[in-house]
């Protein structure tokens, strides 16, 4: 498929497969994404059973095993859906992202918990953030955003993500979809990488990177400040 490129601010933004364009990258310091991992999303079966009311397209690739090789050679990695895959996965640390609306998990359509795998480090560390199951008609609980695609991650759990991270300044999302990392990254001051090879998620996650770099930032910056040095 054809390739388009974006500029956005700090962000690069490529539409097309990830598997063509990642050899021709840059180099990057984290990985952050949410791939297809097999789930097999289909809007007439979520539908039946969600009583969903958008009209979602089909996820592409998501109807087979999701294979981590390409990616496990980036420094730092964070790959949600890691309990679909994690027979191919070495030792990290776990990721869990508790989305229940409240102590019981009444009310939850689909997981009450989502998990992530993180190279290179070792134990599970827990984000408490309200949700309401896989499927919300217009909007996550509580916080004001739009839902704009079948399995959009929430702004603030993708900024928690870059945080468990070794403090990472250009971040690479290979499974982009609406473009939730970039717009956290592009609020903690970060430079990003998106590549989304549906059109029509391409085309949202420019619109939402674009306002994202026009608005003030709502992260705090952790980058690492320059050090000024004298000569003697």
């Amino acid at each position: 498929m054809n390739t388009r490129i974006e500029t956005i601010g700090d962000a690069t933004l490529y539409l097309g497969d990830c598997i063509d364009i990642l050899p021709t990258l840059p180099k990057v310091d984290a990985v952050i994404t949410d791939p297809p991992y097999g789930m097999d999303y289909r809007p007439e079966k979520w539908k039946k059973y969600s009583g969903e009311k958008s009209d979602w397209m089909p996820i592409y690739g998501d109807d087979k095993k999701f294979n981590p090789a390409p990616f496990l050679d980036f420094d730092d990695v964070i790959l949600w859906g890691f309990n679909y895959y994690s027979d191919l996965l070495p030792v990290g640390a776990l990721l869990i992202w508790d989305k229940r609306c409240n102590e019981s998990g009444d009310k939850m359509y689909g997981a009450s918990i989502e998990s992530a795998w993180m190279k290179n480090q070792s134990g599970t560390r827990i984000k408490r953030l309200l949700h309401g199951g896989v499927v919300n008609a217009d909007s996550f609980k509580g916080n004001n955003e739009m839902r704009m695609h079948p399995t959009q991650k929430p702004i603030a759990l993708m900024a928690w993500c870059i945080e468990q991270a070794n403090n990472p300044i250009t971040i690479l999302d290979p499974f982009m979809g609406s473009g939730t990392t970039g717009v956290a990254a592009i609020q903690m001051n970060r430079k990003f990488i998106g590549i989304e090879r549906e059109p029509k998620y391409f085309d949202i996650a420019c619109q939402r990177i674009e306002q994202a770099v026009a608005q003030p930032r709502l992260f705090e910056d952790v980058r690492p400040k320059q050090e000024q040095t004298s000569l003697i």
